[in-house]
């Protein structure tokens, strides 16, 4: 199967218009495909900010209550299978399990087109977190019937493809992730933007971009913050890009003079990147983590928690593990980085080199070559007789 032969029919909760990682990813795996000359028809819930497409399909949602900017959908089996015989696809993908993503497991292996699935969120990470570790046996026992029934698992990482195999998956394989080395980039830094801060040549510009959720470790960032304000007044400013249901709070306990920009696109976004020194990423709980290559390809080293997909991205020496949920641990850091500049140029050139191995050519021609090795009648496959 050529590129140009893929018909990929990509089934998600979670799509453009809103802002996200895995949204973002998906959105960019659709332009590849069709790139190459593939045709994508991606079904996703409805979003009251979205502009018809005629590649997109929507179905009725309603807002999730723990999470407004996230939509739920439940759509009817019926009318998913009529648009796959529509559509006719040579593949289906499943990006999310519930909702929307549950109704193309179910429609694909009923109609037998191949059908794959990719795991974009640590089930462990964030019942840990959110202190559910009763939840996590029967979590697992669905995760595993769902993703178990797809000729394949991707994952963004090593250390998840680790932890899923773990609990019982089988037939996984890394998906990783690239970087736009012309939208991210150093030359991109703004000193509008700096002075818009209060930043002189003696403040250290740390940096945050994301969903402001309490699961991305912002409650220990902010406790880092506190102390390092009080171990060195006034030579830090924060930068903070995003928006969530944590934005009240990141803003009730951050330090003076921090600049809040809300979610940032285009220009603006590569420009407030660039702006930065240091990028902090105290999240546990994402399998990837796409704003960490942004960062390290606009010049900023990352001081990142230590777990396996952060661990990944900075065995380069492009930033520095710290214990996770250590606002201490974290401070500590910054506080030697405020200490000591030249530590924090010689991290961002070794970030920019490791950033710029990470293009997203190489990561679609490895999809997209699985995808063919995967492209042929459900019934031929033995693994799913």
């Amino acid at each position: 199967m050529s590129p140009a032969s893929l018909r990929l029919a990509l089934f998600t909760d979670t799509y453009a218009p809103q802002v996200n990682g895995v949204a973002r990813t998906l959105e960019r795996l659709t332009e590849a495909v069709e790139a190459r000359g593939g045709v994508v028809r991606v079904f996703a819930p409805h979003d009251p900010d979205s502009a018809p497409s005629s590649h997109v399909a929507r179905f009725p949602s309603r807002a999730f209550w723990a999470y407004p900017q996230l939509r739920l959908a439940w759509p009817s089996q019926r009318r998913v299978q009529a648009e796959l015989r529509a559509f006719a696809p040579t593949l289906v993908h499943a990006a999310t399990e519930f909702g929307v993503g549950l109704a193309g497991r179910r429609a694909a292996r009923a109609l037998g087109i191949p059908f794959v699935s990719s795991y974009h969120t640590s089930f462990t990470a964030y019942a840990e977190y959110y202190r559910l570790g009763l939840l996590a046996r029967p979590g697992w026992h669905f995760l595993r019937w769902f993703h178990n029934g797809g000729l394949r698992t991707y994952c963004p990482t090593s250390a998840i493809v680790d932890e899923v195999n773990a609990q019982g998956f089988v037939r996984t394989a890394v998906w990783s992730r690239g970087v736009d080395g012309g939208r991210f980039a150093p030359h991109h830094r703004s000193e509008a933007l700096r002075e818009r801060l209060g930043a002189t040549e003696d403040t250290l510009v740390l940096s945050y971009v994301g969903r402001l959720a309490a699961e991305k470790g912002l409650d220990v960032a902010l406790d880092a913050l506190a102390l390092v304000e009080r171990a060195r007044p006034g030579r830090v400013r924060v930068l903070v890009v995003g928006d969530g249901p944590y934005e009240a709070e990141v803003r009730r306990r951050a330090p003076a003079g921090t600049l809040l920009t809300g979610a940032l696109h285009g220009q603006a976004l590569s420009e407030a990147y660039a702006s930065g020194d240091v990028f902090l990423f105290p999240s546990t709980t994402d399998t990837f983590g796409n704003v960490m290559l942004e960062a390290m390809a606009s010049g900023l080293p990352v001081i990142g928690a230590d777990v396996g997909p952060t661990r990944e991205q900075l065995h380069s020496g492009g930033g520095w593990l710290v214990p996770p949920g250590r606002a201490d641990a974290f401070a500590e850091t910054i506080v030697g980085l405020v200490d000591d500049r030249d530590r924090v140029r010689a991290a961002a050139a070794r970030a920019v080199g490791f950033a710029a191995t990470k293009t997203w050519d190489a990561v679609w021609e490895a999809l997209l070559d699985d995808y063919r090795a995967l492209h042929r009648p459900v019934r031929e496959h033995p693994s799913l007789r």
